[in-house]
């Protein structure tokens, strides 16, 4: 009779584990819906403290952690520049951060300089007038990688399925949402110094050798193509014509290196914004996802959630 009743506590404590984990997995996200559209952007022009990071998106946990560690407030930013499913994990690039400002505010200069202290550079990204946009329940460690697993599908099947060319791919972190954001204009803005950095590196071999063929020595590069990779703080005025996929001959976004890198290739011929059936405002409009108003914030690539807890943010 003992044994019977010893099996029967086992049982019944298998099932109740069984029952919270199913619990919190639920409470995590596992049922949540995700809805991909296209519209205004969850956020406006930000000005962001990051670290640049090349590897695989695995290792970025301990960027999180340290940009939470400096000012645990501020909201959590990455923004990923490749697709690990066409990119070697070490060679794939991200920015990982925190946002110092948003909209006409600007950030102190005490915040900026500490920032720096530790090692972070600032830069800023504007509010593009279209994106596809998705969004995901951050209640949990688990919450991300779910949201990994969940999310960035549903973007590639949206963005292909449409033959979008909408990249680079950001998450924001905020009070209990993840937002997911990919830029349909002004794309090149989104990519730091360092980014370009790489590519004029990865560039320069080839280069040389389009130089030893030419039987004058010169660079057959367009002067398009030079003025499009130069891109940087200095002219974030540029406008989103220039940026925008089919107008420019050899720009960011049909670039030669980038079609070794670029996140880009997940929409098949870059298709305008302006043909999609845009769905709802957001805080250029009225508000559908305002940062003030609503909380904001693989496959995408198996990451491992090395986010930071939501305690630390």
């Amino acid at each position: 009779m003992s044994d019977l009743l010893l099996l029967g506590l086992i049982v019944g404590l298998t099932l109740l584990l069984l029952l919270t984990l199913l619990a919190f997995a639920g409470y995590s996200g596992l049922l949540s819906g995700v809805v991909v559209s296209a519209g205004s952007p969850p956020i406006r022009n930000v000005t962001v403290a990051y670290k640049f990071h090349v590897g695989p998106y695995s290792e970025t946990g301990r960027l999180f952690t340290e940009s939470c560690s400096v000012s645990p407030k501020l909201r959590s930013i990455a923004v990923y520049y490749d697709n690990p499913h066409m990119v070697p994990p070490e060679k794939c690039r991200c920015a990982v951060g925190s946002i110092l400002s948003e909209g006409e505010e600007s950030p102190s200069s005490e915040l900026i300089q500490l920032y720096q202290k530790f090692g972070f550079k600032v830069f800023s990204f504007p509010a593009p007038s279209h994106v596809v946009t998705a969004t995901f329940p951050y209640t949990s460690t688990l919450s991300i990688w779910l949201a990994t697993r969940r999310v960035h599908p549903a973007l590639d099947a949206y963005i292909k399925g449409r033959k979008l060319c909408a990249h680079p791919r950001l998450e924001i972190y905020q009070q209990d949402q993840i937002y997911f954001m990919c830029p349909l204009a002004r794309q090149g803005d989104f990519y730091v110094p360092e980014v370009k950095e790489t590519e004029r590196k990865s560039r320069g071999p080839a280069e040389a050798t389009d130089a030893q063929m030419d039987g004058t020595g010169a660079d057959t590069m367009s002067d398009t193509s030079s003025v499009s990779l130069e891109v940087g703080p200095g002219s974030r005025e540029t406008s989103a014509a220039t940026l925008s996929p089919g107008v420019s001959s050899r720009g960011w976004d049909d670039g030669d290196t980038r079609s070794e890198h670029s996140y880009s290739e997940s929409g098949a011929s870059g298709s305008s914004f302006e043909e999609l059936d845009l769905e709802g405002e957001g805080p250029l409009g009225e508000p559908r996802l305002s940062p003030e108003a609503e909380p904001l914030g693989a496959a995408k690539w198996p990451r491992e959630p090395s986010t930071p807890e939501k305690g630390e943010e």
